[in-house]
């Protein structure tokens, strides 16, 4: 019998890989896809030796409005369909909005949004016609904290995705695709590329260390929240302690307190 297939954008490093690893681990194939070809096929026969699964690797940029497509096509050639969508690619970008252009904030917005929500508009029929489909929406604690000078579009977008996989979620159950779920993973500090990606690895070297969280657990907590069917999962007790303060927490308080922590962790050059 063909193995579920999970499609996982961003797969070549950090959360991404993570994703890949433990999806391949419960005996899953893999599509891994971003930029990076020569990453992607270092993991990919990684897993298919230690797990025997299959792993597709397609290099592609999700900053190009057709990559979304060409992905799936890919897919399709090779007689495969979606089971699971991860949708994990993303970076930060450092600066302000004032030094930014606007071509560097739309790759943004087209990476780290519109993209993820195509590949689930394009997915969700084959999901419903087979009756079976889980996505993974990754999220940011930043999502639910006050919005930040510098990385100015991160908190907005991530805040979306939270909403979106909320309204996805309801949507498929109330419409009776009672095995259809859509969760968004809303992790906090995580060690990964990813700060040495947008410049910051400085400023957040200097936070402490239990504000972290390692991929692993953070990956395995995703996979658990979207199987039950939990539309958001804040992984890590400090994590999820932080998320319920900001919520109580009265919002002109709430973004003083942001502000006077954002060049700790912004990069504002």
């Amino acid at each position: 019998m063909e193995r579920r297939l999970c499609l996982i954008t961003g797969a070549s490093a950090g959360i991404g890989a993570e994703f890949a690893r433990q999806y391949a681990a419960l005996g899953w194939d893999v599509a891994l896809t971003a930029r990076r070809a020569d990453r992607l096929e270092t993991l990919a026969a990684e897993l298919e030796e230690k797990h025997k699964v299959t792993a597709i690797v397609i290099a592609e940029d999700l900053a190009k409005k057709s990559a979304p497509a060409k992905i799936l096509a890919a897919l399709e050639e090779k007689g495969r369909h979606v089971d699971a969508l991860v949708n994990n690619a993303g970076y930060g970008l450092p600066g302000t909005f004032f030094s930014t252009s606007w071509k560097e904030q739309g790759d943004f917005i087209q990476v780290l949004y519109t993209a993820p929500l195509e590949l689930c508009h394009r997915v969700l029929p084959g999901m419903a016609e087979r009756g079976y489909g889980r996505i993974i929406n990754v999220a940011s604690l930043a999502g639910y904290a006050a919005g930040s000078a510098g990385h100015t579009l991160y908190a907005s977008v991530k805040a979306g995705l939270i909403k979106f996989s909320e309204s996805l979620n309801a949507e498929c159950q109330t419409l009776g695709h009672d095995d259809i779920h859509c969760t968004a993973l809303c992790p906090g500090f995580t060690w990964s590329e990813f700060h040495d990606a947008n410049g910051t690895r400085e400023q957040t070297d200097k936070m402490p260390k239990w504000m972290w969280m390692a991929a692993e657990p953070v990956v395995r907590q995703g996979i658990e929240a979207v199987n039950r069917g939990q539309p958001v999962i804040v992984p890590g007790l400090v994590n999820k302690g932080m998320a319920t303060l900001s919520r109580i927490v009265p919002e002109p308080l709430g973004r003083a307190m942001v502000r006077g922590q954002s060049r700790r962790f912004r990069k504002m050059e």
